[in-house]
């Protein structure tokens, strides 16, 4: 009875596949965090340039 268990439990792949999907999720999410703080500082000093000659030109 546990021999069939364990056999069954070996030849179940729905928990690796959720386990594989949530691998894939957390990777995903480093990357895009990784980006924003490589790029984060750029994009910033390209918003704050734009908002500054945006009042400029509104006369402020």
């Amino acid at each position: 009875m546990l021999r069939r268990f364990l056999s069954r439990l070996a030849r179940d792949e729905n928990g690796a596949t959720a386990i594989e999907y949530g691998m894939i999720l957390a990777l995903m999410f480093l990357v895009i965090l990784g980006a924003l703080q490589a790029f984060g500082a750029t994009g910033s000093g390209v918003f704050n340039g734009a908002m500054d000659k945006l009042r400029a030109a509104m006369g402020g």
